[in-house]
This record gives C-alpha cells, sequence and structure tokens, in this order.
C-alpha cells in the first residue's frame, strides 16, 4: 500500500504512477491511494487504505478495529476510522470517520494497522450499541473471549466525560470481573441469583475428563448442581451435540444439570429461580431465598413452598 505523496517522495514521478494505474499493475483504493499488486484486494490492505487515506493520526476503530481483534464474527461493510478532533477530512467512499479529543490516549502502541486499544473499542462500541443489553453483550464478550479484562474497561469508561449507561456498564463490569462471561450470564446473576437470595455459583468451572477440559457455566459446587445457560450461539447441530455431552458427563459425575435459555432467564427469572431453590434444597441447601420486584407478577409468589426454609 502506498499514497501518492509516498512515492513520489521516494522518486517516483507523476507520470510513473499513471502508467503503473493504466496498465494495471497498481489499483487505486481511495484517492491518492494505491495497492501496489494486481488482482482482488484483501480485507486488511482495505483497512490499510482507509488509514492511509484518512491521514495524519488515523487509526482503525469501532466495528472495524473490533473486526481485526476478533470481537465481531462478521465484517461490518463500512471501514471506521477515528481521528484527532479539528481534522478537515472530505468524504470518503465506504469509511466512517469519527472525531476524537482523546484520539492519542485511545492508540493501542503497537498494532497494525494503526487501531485503538482494544478496551477503547469496546467502549465506543457500546456507545454506538442499539440497546444497554446489546452494549452489556459486547463487553461480556471481550471479556470472555480474553481480549481484554474488566478492569481495563473500567479506566477507560472513568477517562472519558460523557458515557452513555455509565453506571449500567460500571455495575455490569464488576458482575464480569466476578465471572459472568456472556450478556445471558449477566442476567442470570442479576435477574435470578442476586434478585432472589439465593446462592452464588462458581462461573466457568473447569471440569477436566479425559477428553479433555470443558466448562460448567454455573455450578453450585458443594451441592453438585449445574446451571447451564443455553445462548445457542454455535451452530444447532454443534451446541446440541456438545450440550448432550456435557450434560452425559455431569451425570455420570454425580451432578444435577438444570438448563436454561434466553427466553426463561429473561422471561421467567422467578421460576427459574423457584426450579433452582428446589433442586438445591434436594442436595442439602438450607438457605432461604427472597421475593424480587417482579414476583408478585410471577407463579412463584403464590407457592409458599419456594419461600419455606
Amino acid at each position: 500500500m502506498v499514497t501518492r505523496a509516498q512515492a513520489l517522495a521516494d522518486g517516483m514521478t507523476t507520470d510513473a504512477v499513471r502508467e503503473r494505474l493504466r496498465a494495471g499493475r497498481w489499483q487505486r483504493l481511495f484517492r491518492s491511494v494505491y495497492a501496489t499488486f494486481s488482482g482482488p484486494v484483501p480485507r486488511e490492505s482495505m483497512l490499510w487504505a482507509a488509514v492511509l487515506r484518512a491521514g495524519s493520526g488515523a487509526m482503525l476503530s469501532h466495528q472495524s478495529s473490533a473486526e481485526l481483534i476478533g470481537l465481531m464474527d462478521e465484517p461490518d461493510g463500512l471501514i471506521h476510522v477515528t481521528v484527532p478532533t479539528g481534522r478537515d477530512i472530505s468524504p470518503i467512499p465506504g469509511v466512517v470517520v469519527h472525531q476524537s479529543s482523546r484520539a492519542d490516549r485511545a492508540r493501542h502502541p503497537i498494532r497494525l494497522p494503526p487501531q485503538t486499544r482494544v478496551e477503547e473499542t469496546v467502549v465506543d462500541l457500546t456507545q454506538t450499541s442499539a440497546s444497554l443489553g446489546q452494549a452489556l453483550g459486547l463487553i461480556a464478550k471481550a471479556c470472555g473471549r480474553r481480549l481484554t479484562r474488566a478492569d481495563r474497561i473500567v479506566t477507560a469508561i472513568e477517562t472519558r466525560k460523557k458515557v452513555r449507561w455509565r453506571e449500567d456498564l460500571l455495575a455490569a463490569l464488576t458482575d464480569v470481573a466476578d465471572g459472568a462471561h456472556s450478556s445471558l450470564e449477566l442476567r442470570y446473576l442479576r435477574d435470578v441469583e442476586r434478585a432472589h437470595g439465593l446462592l452464588c455459583g462458581s462461573r466457568q468451572h473447569v471440569v477436566k475428563r479425559r477428553s479433555g477440559r470443558c466448562y460448567d457455566d454455573v455450578r453450585y459446587v458443594e451441592f453438585g448442581v449445574v446451571v447451564e445457560l443455553d445462548g445457542r450461539v454455535a451452530h444447532p447441530d454443534e451446541a446440541r451435540w456438545r450440550d448432550m455431552r456435557r450434560d452425559n458427563a455431569a451425570i455420570l459425575d454425580g451432578r444435577r444439570v438444570l438448563r436454561y435459555g434466553w427466553a426463561d432467564v429473561t422471561g421467567q427469572p422467578c421460576a427459574v429461580a423457584a426450579q433452582v431453590v428446589t433442586v438445591l434444597r434436594a442436595a442439602g441447601w438450607r438457605g432461604v431465598p427472597r421475593r424480587c420486584h417482579r414476583c408478585h407478577r410471577c407463579r412463584v409468589h403464590d407457592h409458599p413452598e419456594f419461600w419455606a426454609s
């Protein structure tokens, strides 16, 4: 990749550049930005070209930075770059240009193409999310994939003057630091366990077997109870076989397994809590749950055995 200015500074003439373009040995990707090869242009070359076209201080950000670090499963068709506040850049086809007064602080010190730090990328994406739930899912995914840590995202939030959903995001990051690795796990922790005064289970509990390691989403170790939270992010057939193997292994180990999906945890958290309490009590738990603010609207409220110690 080369800009017209770089080519001229390296001793080439304008005519030489034009000749290479006419011959098809070079390709124009953006105005004054060229690929110095023929044939298909890889995605990373287009990302580099966008940064070069945006000029001094530019870096990939938002969805494009997330694409490079493995946070976005499907690349966005657009390319997102951030430049320092005050830069006057004419429109670039297919490129969204963001301006930031903290561009220098947000830049990753070594990664190429130039891009924002992982935690800055995560916070940027939360601010363009359509909902708080979507924003929380991004945070959980970034930490669950071990791309960054909760404390680094907290720092990135705290150094910004304006952050939408600031308090909610910081509260969720506390939960992520405690081990919740998906938005569904966050909802289970908040709306089922904490809201109803349940025992707090161990998150992503490692179980070693001959076939390798597997992870229980939530495990109440003392009572041999496992809760699996099914967000169905994998291919349906793959997920079904994975879950069957995990459940069968749990039964062989003498553990009780409960499985819930998104609709259960978000739509009927009180009913989920009632089932978990029933199984925990059968295993010997003697704790006393409490009613949450939703309980008066659901059937759990009408079952006194749920509240009996």
